[in-house]
């Protein structure tokens, strides 16, 4: 009921159990809270928040126009429905390396489990996209140093993202890789990798956990869990997959609204009364204040039960 019974350090803890070199651990790209408990109802490691779905969900394109304080709540919402750890995309930290500092401290007070931040210019773009710019290796490393040196928690997760593959080449975004995790990274995000020999050269270049981003439309085929836990990847994004299918479902209804008048054609691919109840734990709610959830729902018994298993 409300929120989750897991704490952030109890999280943090976990996320850092569960990134291990060929687990290929599988987040899923969460559009809002309750997609987030539906991803932990599912059986998934964690839940990933994306910058993209962040400012695509305010109407924005995902070019660094959300604020730190956009982020840090609507993360903080999502990561606290779920049992489940949860990584927050932090673009390029909102500013200069007091900024990221900042940064840190705010994510870890919303009760994020860790963040990435990346090496690109501000505004940044969607990292499958072309015609990036990249900071210089100093102000990358700065940014990595303040993070890693502003957390509270040790087990805050400093992830460093690097989008050099794009601009200079796959030795270069390794070169990068190894020079962020001395500067305090705990685990690395190469983006827009081209393929899964890319991948496995990263992970045998350095000693820390590797991200590997799976989104549609990119840079990247859609490879199997299989084949990144082969190449050593220990943790596998699906940032936009959520959103991007949602927002295809209810652009399909409305559609069938405006050419017949009525949604009936696609109730049957809706999520159900029943279900959405399920999902809102209507009925632990009833158990705290029988108030509540005093009506009847189709489908349900008057427990909360589903009366059609």
């Amino acid at each position: 009921m409300l929120y989750s019974t897991v704490t952030p350090e109890q999280k943090r803890a976990a996320l850092r159990s569960l990134l291990v070199p060929g687990t290929a651990r599988q987040f899923p790209g969460a559009f809002n809270p309750l997609s987030a408990r539906l991803i932990e109802e599912k059986g998934f490691d964690g839940v990933y928040i994306s910058g993209a779905v962040l400012a695509n969900d305010l109407g924005l394109p995902d070019i660094g126009l959300t604020t730190l304080t956009e982020v840090a709540q609507r993360a903080g919402q999502i990561a606290r429905m779920t049992d489940l750890p949860s990584l927050v995309d932090a673009d390029t930290g909102f500013g200069e390396p007091m900024n990221v500092a900042r940064t840190i401290q705010e994510l870890e007070h919303a009760g994020l489990a860790g963040c990435h931040i990346e090496d690109q210019f501000n505004p940044k773009r969607c990292g499958h996209l072309d015609g990036k710019n990249v900071v210089g290796l100093d102000t990358a490393v700065q940014r990595i140093a303040a993070a890693a040196d502003a957390r509270r928690d040790p087990n805050f997760l400093v992830m460093a993202r690097t989008d050099v593959r794009a601009v200079d080449g796959l030795d270069a975004a390794i070169d990068r890789a190894k020079a962020l995790v001395d500067a305090g990274a705990d685990a690395v995000f190469p983006e827009a990798m081209r393929d899964v020999s890319e991948f496995a050269a990263v992970c045998a270049a350095v000693d820390v956990p590797v991200l590997a981003n799976m989104t549609e439309f990119g840079k990247s085929d859609l490879f199997t869990r299989r084949q990144l836990a082969d190449a050593g990847v220990a943790m596998v994004i699906y940032p936009v997959t959520l959103l991007r299918s949602a927002m295809g479902a209810a652009e399909r209804t409305l559609d069938a609204i405006a050419a017949h008048g009525t949604q009936e054609s696609e109730v049957p691919n809706m999520l159900t009364r029943v279900r959405l109840y399920e999902l809102v734990d209507y009925e632990a709610y009833n158990r705290f204040d029988t108030g509540i959830f005093n009506f009847q729902v189709p489908g349900l018994d008057i427990d909360g039960n589903n009366a059609n298993p």
